[in-house]
């Protein structure tokens, strides 16, 4: 029978996210989808010997979720160091626990094979003592080795006295540039103040990129291959590398050369360490997927993380943080504008697309002033330029955000997580009500995105979508901003169709449409069909990639093939 399918769907919710009815039946061929509709036309026309007949039995068939903006390397490297998470992620109350979860690690299989100590996702928001541990507290977990203690945000985190040592940092060390080194007292000159342990945006990036280097070769070897494991868990079938090194770049190449990947991965340079590449097109931008990995443009980084209170705002922070006067605003992580604009400029002209961390309004408004210059040099054309995360962005920027054609790419997440945290301490109450605003552009006709910045966050599927439907806070209970809920299926586009335009793939992702890719998941609910407040009781079930289930793990992917040498010089820091 020459037109024999593999698998036809039926008995269950099937979510299709186009448009059209609900459709009884889906049939799968070769790695596409080649039928949508009734039982008894998809049986009759393309049942044969060999095709599975899969009963959903009541389950829920949906697009395989298309992640937004993550880190796939930091996906793996979640799940390989200490987990200094809060609940539900972690247990981690207080700094003594988190001294328990360094020291546990620390004696790991991992950690004795590694030059530093490092856990990640501690959030001082969580902890008892509502504050960052000191390099005297990182010191009680060991004096021998450097310890390094990475902030949720991944913006932020904390070294012992060891790693300050390492790092270069003393009392005599300026702040560099879009970075902070907290002190210990206030400066007496010539004295910039001792440190104390705590390190800000640029400060502390090279932190992170030490402690990675000094994993063991094994861990290193597989953070790629563990994160795509883990955002296969959670019924991804599209991930993001978003924020690479040139060196990580090509390790991700080099690593699905040996071993292809489940799913399918596209990765963004850092725009910052591409200014005197040597090459053309050091990033090598292409539609395609080779092994399943594509290079699709560039990321600028222009401020931090609002709950580390280190995002560029033009109001001040409710709270500052320690060390800060009143009226502070955070900074710029590039104070230069003809800076930002010539990185977007280079972008545009090489036909790289840009994606922009700019959480804080003041950082949007330099985006926006570089996106609109730059699209002025270069002409129209459709770029589809993204605002990744856009947390406090106005009104007026969501309306600018479609004048230019930019996509918000929304941490929805920050509602359930740092909800409360922005309501007492970051912003309050007013300005945390628009958080990730995405009815407003919804308003304004934006196909927005939302995503997980893992591992800020699990790369956690059904709580993107329940934090954009409840936007209910993890701590408190209250909801944040009603007026900013959206409904089931607006989530549900937002990390499959809308998601897949993101990256110009619409024609062969997104949607369950005859055609496209098989990329499917199955859940235990379909959203659109419980309460909103039982949406984050869903679970995943199957993920299917181009027809084949990648969750649960196959059994072929035993005995895979050696994984390439680590390049030179990696650089594993995330710029989240």
């Amino acid at each position: 029978m020459a037109d024999q399918a593999d698998l036809i769907f039926h008995g269950g919710d099937i979510v299709t996210v186009a448009d059209g009815p609900a459709p009884e039946a889906v049939a799968v061929k070769d790695g596409l989808i080649v039928f949508v509709g009734g039982l008894d036309e998809a049986v009759d026309g393309w049942q044969g010997p060999r095709t599975r007949l899969r009963d959903l039995a009541g389950q829920a068939l949906l697009p395989g979720f298309v992640d937004a903006h993550g880190h796939l390397g930091g996906i793996g490297l979640q799940a390989t160091i200490a987990n200094l998470l809060a609940a539900p992620d972690g247990d981690v109350t207080g700094i003594a626990s988190l001294q328990d979860k360094l020291r546990a690690w620390a004696d790991s299989p991992v950690g004795r094979d590694s030059e530093w100590i490092v856990g990640f996702g501690y959030d001082d928001a969580m902890l008892a003592e509502g504050a960052h541990p000191t390099r005297d507290e990182l010191d009680e977990v060991s004096t021998t080795r450097p310890v390094l203690a990475i902030h949720q945000s991944f913006h932020l985190g904390a070294v012992n006295s060891l790693g300050l040592k390492r790092l270069g940092y003393d009392a005599t060390t300026r702040d560099p540039e879009g970075g902070v080194i907290r002190r210990r007292e206030l400066a007496v000159p010539p004295s910039y103040g001792e440190p104390d342990g705590v390190l800000e945006e640029k400060a502390f990036n090279p932190a992170p990129e030490l402690a990675m280097a000094g994993l063991p070769e094994a861990a290193l070897l597989s953070l790629f291959i563990k994160g795509a494991e883990s955002a296969a868990r959670f019924g991804f079938t599209t991930v993001q590398e978003g924020g690479t090194s040139p060196a990580n770049l090509q390790a991700l190449r080099d690593t699905a050369a040996a071993v292809p990947f489940l799913i399918d991965v596209v990765a963004y340079v850092k725009a910052d360490l591409l200014a005197d590449a040597p090459e053309e097109d050091p990033v090598g931008a292409s539609p395609e997927y080779v092994n399943g990995v594509r290079a699709a443009g560039v990321k600028l980084v222009l401020d931090g993380s609002p709950q580390g209170r280190t995002a560029w705002l033009t109001t001040p922070y409710l709270t500052p943080p320690p060390g800060q006067p009143e009226g502070y605003r955070g900074y710029p992580a590039v104070e230069d504008d003809s800076t930002v604009l010539k990185q977007v400029g280079t972008a545009y002209a090489k036909g790289w697309q840009v994606l922009a961390h700019v959480n804080g309004d003041a950082a949007i408004d330099q985006f926006l002033r570089a996106v609109e210059g730059a699209a002025e040099l270069a002409g129209p054309g459709d770029r589809r330029t993204v605002a990744i995360h856009a947390q406090t962005a106005r009104r007026d920027q969501v309306e600018d955000f479609a004048r230019l054609g930019v996509i918000p790419s929304f941490f929805s997440m920050h509602t359930y997580y740092w909800g409360d945290w922005y309501r007492g301490t970051v912003l309050g109450e007013e300005r945390a009500a628009t958080i990730s605003p995405a009815r407003w552009a919804l308003d304004q006709g934006l196909a927005y995105t939302s995503h997980h910045d893992a591992p800020v966050a699990l790369p956690n599927s059904i709580a993107v979508l329940s934090s954009q439907v409840t936007r209910r806070t993890r701590t408190e209970g209250v909801v944040v901003g009603p007026e900013q809920c959206v409904d089931a299926l607006d989530a549900v586009r937002s990390i499959t169709v809308n998601a897949a335009r993101q990256y110009f793939e619409e024609d062969r992702k997104g949607t369950i449409e005859v055609g496209k890719l098989a990329d499917l998941v199955v859940l235990s609910a379909s959203p659109l069909a419980v309460g909103a407040e039982e949406i984050k009781d869903i679970t995943v079930v199957e993920t299917i990639k181009a027809g084949r289930t990648v969750h649960p793990a196959p059994a072929w992917r035993a005995g895979t093939t050696r994984l390439p040498d680590t390049p030179r010089e990696p650089q594993w820091g995330c710029s989240c």
